[in-house]
């Protein structure tokens, strides 16, 4: 192995190290939390006020109220099941993509293990022709 085959390789693995940063970066939290904040705030505010309208000011029958507040906490339910969907997703890419680098890496370890054994050989030869 030379040094330029190993800077090479560095230079691969720094870029693909940025690629990845970038990636996460795009996919980032920050957007998608203060949209979740805002989801989550809503939903809060319009079942406290189902119940509120319900059963304290009786300006709907309770029972729609109570309705209400069930039907608005199931389609909570079903929006967090889709996002760990989501993200359970994304988890998977990420272990695929680590474990197709760790099959290309066990692969390029073999070939420079055979290479080494084949320089090894080949200075031992070396040896025993120059010491006849």
């Amino acid at each position: 192995m030379d040094e330029k085959f190993l800077k090479h390789e560095m230079d691969n693995y720094k870029k693909e190290q940025e690629k990845i940063k970038k990636l996460i970066g795009s996919i980032g939290a920050t957007h998608s939390s203060r949209n979740h904040k805002i989801f989550n705030g809503l939903f809060l505010v319009f079942v406290i006020l189902s119940f509120f309208a319900g059963g304290v000011l009786h300006y709907i029958p309770f029972n729609l109220s109570i309705e209400l507040g069930v039907l608005l906490v199931s389609i909570k339910i079903a929006w967090m099941i889709h996002e760990q969907q989501k993200v359970n997703h994304f988890q998977f890419w990420i272990l695929n993509s680590i474990e197709l680098r760790l099959n290309s890496l066990q692969t390029n370890f073999r070939k420079m293990d055979k290479e080494l054994k084949k320089q090894g050989e080949e200075r031992e030869n070396l040896e025993v022709r120059s010491k006849k």
